[in-house]
């Protein structure tokens, strides 16, 4: 079965490598460092016994939630340097800002595709001595390498939808055969656990969501507060990484349903939608100021801010007074609502939260969060809570209990870790 995966691959990567090449039109970053993704390397190969802990985050969101448990293992073995894979170029520029200040300890590259050949190659070249995967990437090849060179594989903040279940059955024994190619798996909830040992895999342990360790810097508290301080004395609408389409539904909900004077701002999760989502604004009429043009204060006839920046999505919390997440709208998956929460910034949430379904769920029962239908019950909602601030503050109040009783995931993975780091 794997044979067949990994020719499969290989015939298909043509057409990969062309739609690499489409998508650096918007997103310059897919054209550059291309042989990376081929298993060829011009970063120097791994000094002889170097005791390196590879860490793969696919993208900007894993690699910001590795970041309690990056700091904890970096403090722990100060003798270990780190290695971080990527599959997008907005993934690689966040963890060069969050981890750069690791200096010659961390290093970056982009993952190789998914075939032996590739994978062999990169595993030659930097030797690493444990590889931690984030979340949800189980690569057969990768991992069948990594046991072919006695190198262990570990799943941290490991997460499985009933969706994925059901996909992961539909190859057969392919991903069953990985799941036992994993040495240790740290799952977010005890649902992920049982998925995750139906999908094959052994030694699961629960150690909790690692994103509620993640705590915003003093300098994202301040941006914050001087965000905050542009948007002047109005109510703030933040509707947080909204994915394609969403956009529209909000946009054309809000001619139906005004928020008065609030002021509202959308973020959208990749930046390569920033200009078409600016259209939107203005094909229906709307005043609009993106982040990257703000100057003191947001004049009062201003009705939206385009949030066209990256790595402020702390900031961005803090000056609002409400957020909705976005990704939910649509049968997307959701995005994560913990830093809102981290904050004590109420939360809504369309019905479509599959991929934090126990985040989400958890964070409406506690009253930290409330789920909403459609874009117009989601302005409806901003809308009563923004007239309402006792009712808005005793949410966000609950929405910093919520972040903070969760909190503790990173330590319990540390111990997990320890027997694979020696």
């Amino acid at each position: 079965m794997r044979w067949l995966y990994s020719l499969l691959w290989w015939l298909s990567l043509p057409l990969v490598l062309m739609r690499l090449w489409w998508r650096g039109r918007k997103e310059p970053g897919y054209r550059r460092h291309i042989a990376e993704r081929l298993g060829f390397y011009s970063a120097a190969p791994a000094a002889p016994g170097a005791r390196l802990i590879w860490l793969h985050a696919v993208s900007v969101g894993e690699t910001r939630a590795a970041e309690p448990l990056i700091d904890a293992l970096l403090e722990v073995y100060p003798d270990r340097s780190l290695l971080m894979t990527h599959m997008t170029p907005t993934g690689r520029a966040t963890g060069r800002e969050l981890y750069g200040k690791y200096g010659e300890r961390f290093r970056q590259v982009y993952l190789p595709y998914d075939t032996g050949w590739m994978v062999r190659r990169f595993l030659r070249h930097f030797a690493p001595s444990l590889c931690i995967l984030m979340e949800t990437e189980v690569w057969p090849n990768l991992i069948a390498q990594c046991n072919a060179r006695h190198v262990p594989v570990a799943l941290v903040n490991a997460r499985l939808s009933e969706r994925s279940l059901a996909r992961a059955g539909r190859f057969g024994g392919l991903l069953q055969k990985a799941a036992q190619g994993i040495a240790c798996i740290a799952a977010q909830t005890e649902a992920d656990a049982q998925r995750l040992r139906k999908a094959g895999a052994n030694s699961v342990e629960v150690t909790g969501n690692i994103k509620f360790d993640v705590s915003p810097t003093p300098a994202m508290l301040d941006a914050g507060a001087a965000m905050h301080t542009r948007f002047g004395s109005r109510r703030v609408l933040l509707c947080a990484s909204t994915r394609e389409g969403e956009e529209a539904l909000i946009l054309d909900a809000l001619a139906q349903t005004p928020l008065g004077d609030a002021l509202l701002v959308i973020v959208p999760r990749h930046p390569q939608r920033f200009d078409d989502v600016a259209r939107e604004i203005e094909a229906r009429g709307l005043s609009c100021r993106r982040r990257s043009a703000l100057g003191y204060e947001v004049a009062p006839d201003i009705q939206v801010v385009l949030g066209d920046s990256m790595g402020e999505m702390f900031a961005y919390y803090v000056a609002a007074d409400l957020a909705f997440i976005g990704g939910s709208l649509l049968p997307l998956g959701g995005q994560n609502l913990i830093e809102a929460c981290a904050v004590g910034t109420p939360v809504l949430i369309g019905p479509h939260t599959f991929n934090f379904a126990a985040v989400s769920d958890n964070a409406v029962a506690e009253g930290a969060a409330i789920r909403v239908k459609d874009a117009a019950a989601m302005l409806q909602q901003a809308a009563a809570l923004l007239a309402d601030d006792e009712a808005r503050k005793a949410m966000g109040m609950r929405a910093r209990e919520y972040a903070l009783q969760h909190r503790g995931a990173t330590a319990r993975t540390v111990w997990l870790l320890a027997p694979l780091l020696g």
